[in-house]
């Protein structure tokens, strides 16, 4: 089950408020978590915890924060020979706020990550050229993803897309070719067809209109709502697994890992997407990002007790 990361790697500051600050709005925090984040390295330790082998390919600054991150990925037992140190760059950041309720923003900067491009594509063409499943996001450059796409897509293998941050503009349909599944929330995906899915139906809808696009499947994740799925060998609602968030920073970024897991280990797409959203849910319910990510035998033991909404 070899799957290929290629993306971001960040520090993670994350402040804990009861409410979100309004602009202007100074708040007493309720407590932070200074730790490894960024969506890449969020995806590659989610699909590792779940057994998968994992090829993560990466950039760090080299400064503290870079030195922080790299063993902090070490510790969750993902190889680190393929993350770049680069030494005229600084690790990528991120601040972000949780609310009680789960909810977050984030400001991110992405410095290192930015600088990747078709030198990282070339250095892990032997990682690239045997996996099975590849993740990428928006936190590096798209055109670099793009190389690795291809190169993976023209193996036979799986192209998964995280389209986050959403992109500032539209992809055009020859890019969109390269990407198997495209995996937006509810924002990102009003930025992709110009309005944002309020119902599970609705999400479906769009899920069909980017294919429309190019791309070859959508799953549009709902949150709370659950997840619409339009692939060529499936289509259908799946519904959201009841739990209580606390924390909803990498929910993306485990359902994704546990899609790739999934894909890679041959379940079907249908199997797959609710084991996705079975990883998601449950990374809701613990605090932090890479921190979040449920193991397999969590994961399992969870979708024999849990109910959908």
């Amino acid at each position: 089950m070899s799957i290929a990361v290629f993306g971001s790697i960040n520090c993670d500051v994350v402040a804990y408020l009861e409410h979100l600050p309004r602009p202007g709005e100074t708040l007493h925090g309720l407590g932070y978590k200074i730790g490894l984040g960024g969506k890449g390295a969020n995806q590659a330790v989610a699909a590792r915890r779940l057994g998968s082998a994992v090829s993560f390919i990466a950039r760090t600054g080299g400064d503290m924060f870079g030195e922080a991150c790299l063993k902090e990925i070490a510790g969750y037992d993902v190889a680190t020979g393929l993350i770049r140190r680069d030494e005229g760059g600084a690790t990528g950041i991120a601040i972000i706020n949780v609310a009680s309720n789960g909810e977050n923003t984030i400001s991110l900067i992405g410095d290192a990550n930015m600088r990747m491009d078709e030198t990282d594509v070339t250095r892990a063409a032997a990682a690239l050229d045997k996996a099975r499943v590849l993740l990428l996001q928006l936190e590096v450059p798209f055109a670099a993803s793009l190389s690795a796409a291809r190169r993976v897509r023209g193996l036979g293998g799986i192209v998964i897309l995280d389209p986050a941050p959403a992109p500032e503009k539209l992809f055009a349909s020859s890019e969109f070719e390269h990407v198997d599944l495209l995996t937006p929330n509810e924002t990102e995906t009003a930025r992709l067809v110009g309005w944002q899915p309020a119902t599970p139906e609705e999400g479906l809808k769009a899920a069909r209109e980017l294919r429309e696009k190019g791309v070859c499947g959508a799953i549009v994740k709902l949150g709370g709502k659950g997840v619409a799925v339009s692939a060529p060998d499936y289509e259908g609602l799946i519904p959201a697994f009841r739990v209580t968030p606390i924390d909803t920073v990498a929910a993306g970024d485990c359902f994704n890992g546990g899609l790739a897991h999934a894909l890679a280990s041959g379940r079907p797409l249908a199997d797959a997407a609710r084991y996705a959203a079975a990883c998601g849910a449950l990374s809701t319910t613990r605090r932090g990002a890479a921190a979040a990510a449920p193991t397999a035998a969590e994961v399992e033991a969870f979708l024999q007790t849990s109910t959908s909404s």
